[in-house]
């Protein structure tokens, strides 16, 4: 007997995304990072906590937003330049003078600094 339909193939379960809104609320309570660093005074509209398109911590998959570890906060402005006119954060950035791992730095310090005992000393920055 010849079968007419493949066999289904089994999910996997997925791995969830590490959350949590009272980080999320710390960082958009901030200035934005580029009136902190005394880079940009363009800043407009309230700030954002931005998940970093290639995060620190963990991975982040096709259509996924990064875990909440990693966000940093941005103005509405920047938020927006970063997404329509600039496209990647290595780009945004290094527009502005940076490296393009100042945005990882900033998230994991941001998270280490919010809850101290969950830091990595294995993360190389």
């Amino acid at each position: 007997m010849i079968r007419k339909y493949p066999k289904k193939k089994k999910k996997l379960p997925s791995k969830k995304r590490f959350e949590d809104k009272v980080h999320l609320h710390f960082v958009a309570s901030m200035q934005c990072c580029f009136k902190t660093m005394k880079i940009s005074q363009n800043c407009k509209g309230p700030t954002q906590a931005h998940h970093l398109l290639r995060p620190w911590d963990g991975v982040r998959g096709m259509g996924m937003k990064s875990s909440d570890r990693n966000v940093i906060p941005l103005c509405m402005y920047h938020h927006g330049l970063l997404h329509t006119k600039y496209g990647s954060e290595k780009a945004f950035f290094e527009a502005y003078g940076l490296t393009e791992n100042i945005g990882k730095i900033l998230a994991r310090n941001l998270w280490e600094d919010h809850n101290p005992e969950d830091i990595d000393k294995d993360t190389p920055f």
